[in-house]
């Protein structure tokens, strides 16, 4: 230490006895036998409990300190000396064992990640970059959109093809301005007339053996005529119409066939293909 001594004078600064002769240790400018270096300066061994001696390699870790022959895996005892390591709650382990039994899993292999390896993340799963594919398809997901669907991952091809409504007349997907006709979709433009083709969509239509026809189309094909003006009686839009024996007449064509007076709610005679107001029956019959 550039400082001369007598000999007996050279002594522990700690308990006194000499060192001439023996091995020291030099601390803070002062000279310590081994003994009393050890007992108030060495590390005690965070997993035996013994002081870590000037002989001993002192491996430490976070203010924690081990002897080389203790710096073990807490689960499987291998040496880390040398090794990557993780802790855990104040224990160490190795990289095998930390990964069983803290690391966390891939949603899709269930194998973990290991240090490096690129993580997909989506709410609270996650998943290797090749395990976030579609579950269909199989075709990795990457940045490209998804749909989740019960705790699965769908490109959104397949989810389109498997999930997505689907026209009832022409079976393609409906992405917008469908219409709905007995509970079933359609394309507002599949949506037409059974015999015209026009498009019923938004339009006064009705149906006959489950099938739609515009209201003109149906008159014509199927609809009662009226027995005054032929016209078909269609019943759409509320349109009121009266029904004798196998006759039938528009609302406003049931009327008296000499003075045309309206014959609804009144009583009428029939005069062959005429109906008649009793008042022109009876002049015809005077």
């Amino acid at each position: 230490m550039d400082k001369d001594w007598h000999s007996g004078h050279f002594c522990c600064w700690q308990c006194d006895e000499s060192l001439t002769g023996q091995r020291y240790v030099i601390r803070d400018d002062h000279p310590y036998c081994i003994k009393c270096y050890e007992n108030v300066f060495a590390n005690t061994c965070e997993e035996c409990n013994k002081i870590i001696g000037i002989d001993s390699k002192d491996l430490s870790y976070k203010d924690k300190h081990w002897h080389e022959a203790c710096f073990l895996c807490f689960k499987c005892h291998l040496s880390l000396v040398d090794k990557q390591f993780g802790a855990k709650a104040d224990k160490i382990y190795c990289g095998n064992c930390y990964d069983a039994q803290f690391a966390s899993r891939c949603d899709g292999c269930g194998e973990v990640f290991r240090a490096g390896t690129k993580k997909m993340e989506y709410k609270t799963r996650q998943w290797h970059e090749n395990c976030f594919c579609c579950c269909v398809c199989k075709t990795a997901i990457g940045t490209k959109s998804f749909i989740p669907r019960e705790q699965e991952i769908y490109c959104a091809g397949c989810y389109e093809e498997k999930f997505a409504t689907r026209c009832i007349k022409c079976n393609k997907v409906i992405t917008s301005g469908g219409v709905t006709y007995k509970n079933e979709p359609w394309h507002r433009e599949c949506f037409t007339c059974t015999h015209c083709n026009i498009t019923l969509a938004g339009q006064r239509f009705t149906s006959r053996d489950e099938k739609p026809y515009c209201a003109e189309c149906f008159g014509e094909l199927f609809a009662k005529r009226c027995t005054s003006c032929v016209k078909p009686i269609t019943g759409i839009g509320g349109t009121r119409f009266i029904s004798f024996e196998d006759r039938h007449w528009h609302h406003d064509c049931f009327v008296c066939a000499s003075c045309k007076t309206s014959l609804v709610g009144r009583g009428f005679i029939t005069d062959g293909p005429d109906i008649l107001c009793p008042d022109c029956a009876k002049q015809k019959l005077m």
